[in-house]
């Protein structure tokens, strides 16, 4: 069963960029398909990023689509999200998960298709 740690939150002004991480620990990484969601206060919990094992095949939401960059290192386990040109509305809790599937499996983008979730890191946005 893996476990995961997100870091890299913080307050950053509009336009800015903030990186964000994820490690992963207690299973093999190669197993899984990496996501990044977010929750904004008082809305659901939403899709943001996913990668496959490998790191060959992404998909994004498409609010966010040209400004963010998902990323892996499976040397050391971990999944990041490059976050530039950020908006107030990205402000929301960020959330790791991470899909246990088949290598050449389908990217998944429901929360409620993914198992293992991180504790969240907080990014605010100010204008």
């Amino acid at each position: 069963q893996v476990q995961l740690v997100e870091a890299g939150g913080g307050l950053v002004l509009a336009g800015g960029s903030l990186r964000l991480s994820c490690a992963a620990s207690g299973g093999t990484f190669t197993n899984y398909a990496m996501a990044w969601f977010r929750q904004a206060p008082g809305k659901e919990r939403a899709f943001v990023a996913v990668i496959s094992w490998g790191g060959g095949r992404t998909d994004y939401a498409d609010s966010v689509k040209g400004r963010f960059t998902i990323s892996r290192d499976n040397t050391n386990n971990t999944v990041y999200l490059q976050m530039d040109s950020l908006k107030p509305e990205d402000t929301a809790v960020y959330y790791c998960a991470a899909d246990q599937i088949p290598k050449w499996g389908t990217l998944k983008t429901h929360r409620n298709e993914y198992d293992y979730w991180g504790q969240g890191t907080q990014v605010t946005v100010s204008s």
